[in-house]
Parts: structure tokens; sequence; C-alpha cells
């Protein structure tokens, strides 16, 4: 279903087989919790991203365990509007964009939680050296405080998820 006049922002839904690469435990009936990263969220939400098949295929497996929940924060979805409005140049509006985020999420229903953004600014983990990081690193130590892991795509996040079936 297109969102705002737009082909390529989409409010998704649908099915797909669960894949548990890199210990996801979904498939195997255990509690699994996720903090989307922004690039997930972004993937997920247009369907001309590189890897929203796989993303929305992915989450869509993950929304189908009962045991299942997944969270976004205060950056990620801040990360999701300012990229949406920034790849439209302006076409699409933040407040276009923060209502399909919010369609996005509604359509995971019991399976998305809010997770407040409750770690302070002094904890970095020891591969967090450079300030293009800082962001990454935080929200795995948020993921990680709330018994979660950070779900990405970005392969250099050291203990982060790396969301299955990504376009080599």
């Amino acid at each position: 279903m297109p969102a705002y006049g737009r082909d390529d922002l989409r409010c998704p839904g649908g099915s797909a087989a669960a894949d548990d690469r890199n210990g996801a435990g979904a498939s195997r009936g255990l509690p699994v919790k996720y903090l989307l990263d922004v690039n997930v969220l972004v993937a997920w939400g247009w369907s001309d991203h590189v890897a929203h098949e796989q993303t929305a295929k992915w989450i869509a497996a993950t929304a189908k365990h009962r045991d299942s929940r997944l969270f976004t924060s205060p950056i990620p979805e801040l990360g999701f509007v300012r990229v949406s409005v920034q790849r439209t140049a302006g076409r699409v509006t933040v407040r276009a964009a923060a209502g399909a985020l919010a369609g996005m999420l509604h359509s995971l229903g019991a399976h998305h939680a809010f997770l407040p953004d409750d770690q302070s600014a002094d904890r970095f983990p020891e591969w967090c050296f450079q300030a293009s990081r800082t962001t990454d690193a935080h929200l795995l130590e948020l993921a990680e405080a709330h018994g979660a892991r950070l779900a990405t795509l970005d392969e250099r996040i050291p203990g982060a998820f790396l969301v299955p079936g990504l376009p080599e």
C-alpha cells in the first residue's frame, strides 16, 4: 500500500519463512527481542532500497513468532524520518515520514514496543573510539541493557545481529 502518494515509501505487511541465520531464536520458539537500527527501518520502509525485500521478509518472519518483540527507540525513529526526508530532497515531508513510520510500526501489532532511551552517553564498548561509531555503540548498549539485540544491516557493529538474507 503506497503511503502519502509515494510509490516507494510503504507500510509493509505480509509474511515470510523464518530465517535463523546469526543466532535468531524465533524459529526455535525462544523469546527474541531486537532493537531495530535506523538502516533496518529505512530498508523496510522504502521499497526501492537494495535491502527492502530481505528486511521486510525478516521482519515479517520474526513478527510471526508469538514471543518476539521488535523495539524502536528515539534515535532510530528520528533517523528514519530524517533519512526519508533527505533521500527525497523534501518531497516527503517530516510529517509524512513520521506517519509512514507510525503505520509500519502499527502493522507489527503487539510485536512492537517503544523502548525509552534510558542509557547515559558515558558508556561505550571497547571498539568505539571514533565519533562516527558513537550512535551505533549507544544503540548496542541500549539493546543489551534491555535484553535485546541490535538488529542492523551494518556488518561493522561487533555483537549486533546482522539481518539475514541481504544481497552481497
